[in-house]
């Protein structure tokens, strides 16, 4: 049988190289890229089967890639593979075009099944993370006021928002996101100020209203 043709498209070198090391031999890795523009150069170039794709990266993000070319080259399916299990980013990627979603803690061997399965046409999402999608047509999460909010946050700045929201420490966000303590407190004084809130306490609690953690 052909091998699975499949696309890696992460701004984290390290951790293409980790994706590209569990599943090259099952399937064959054909591209890699690092931000919107060369994911979309490389696509068009390497008519991969499958894009594992990130949802937050330079340049506009996993969005911005399937937007380009979910038209131009629908025989090509993206799964987003993402350290985010927010709501708006599960919904907003999947109406976008993308086939399924799920997080970066999946092991190798359940990657490689739901690459085979968004392959041959399934959807495919993590329980938690189908949740949301079925909450999103029922009508029980407003995505229409999650966007407005969230279109006032840089993507860095989402990411911030999120682990601040989860509990973390300013140390361990800079870690999760590999920039300085600095940067993170720069990021949360900027989240706070766009949403109008005065804490991170109110900042979980607005987080928390709109299933974002």
């Amino acid at each position: 049988m052909t091998k699975l043709r499949v696309a890696i498209v992460d701004d984290h070198a390290m951790f293409r190289t980790g994706v590209r090391a569990e599943i090259d031999g099952p399937v064959e890795v054909v591209g890699q890229a690092e931000d919107v523009e060369s994911a979309v150069a490389m696509i068009v170039e390497a008519a991969p089967d499958v894009v594992l794709l990130d949802v937050h990266m330079p340049g506009g993000g996993g969005l911005e890639v399937i937007r380009r070319l979910h038209l131009r080259h629908p025989e090509t399916k993206f799964l987003a593979l993402s350290v985010s299990d927010a709501a708006e980013d599960v919904i907003g990627i999947i109406r976008a075009g993308a086939r399924g979603y799920v997080t970066k803690n999946i092991s190798g061997p359940e990657l490689l099944d739901a690459i085979d399965r968004v392959a041959a046409g399934d959807a495919v999402f993590s329980p938690r993370l189908a949740g949301f999608v079925l909450d999103a047509f029922a009508g029980t999460i407003e995505v229409a006021q999650v966007d407005e909010d969230l279109d006032r946050l840089t993507e860095r700045e989402r990411e911030v928002m999120r682990l601040i929201a989860r509990g973390y420490a300013y140390k361990e966000v800079a870690k999760e996101l590999f920039i300085s303590i600095k940067t993170v407190e720069t990021h949360v004084s900027s989240v706070l100020r766009k949403l109008q809130l005065s804490s991170r306490h109110e900042l979980t609690r607005w987080a928390n209203d709109r299933r974002l953690i």
